[in-house]
């Protein structure tokens, strides 16, 4: 069981980095905190100070096409933010 899914790569997580040096992942929902610590640790060489975890339900999407409405939901995730130690940074361009 993968504990980290993909890294959370957007203009308001770039900024968090830079400002307070925090990274945005979607982990697996049965994760605990421990278990998400160790697999940065493990995955990106770097020490973390701090985990918190959110919880996101799906929500329900609509709409009108020809063939009349569309109902679906999307998918309920769970989001962790990692707080490294100072000066240690992830960088998740490095192998493009």
């Amino acid at each position: 069981m993968a504990i980290i899914i993909k890294p959370i790569v957007t203009e308001k997580m770039t900024a968090m980095a830079d400002k307070h040096n925090r990274y945005g992942f979607r982990v697996c929902p049965d994760a605990n905190k421990l278990q998400i610590k160790k697999a940065v640790e493990d995955l990106y060489n770097v020490t973390v100070v701090d985990v918190n975890t959110m919880n996101y339900k799906g929500k329900r999407k609509s709409r009108y096409t020809k063939a009349g409405l569309i109902v679906g939901k999307t998918a309920a995730y769970k989001k962790a933010l990692v707080t490294l130690k100072e000066g240690e940074t992830i960088d998740f361009y490095s192998n493009i």
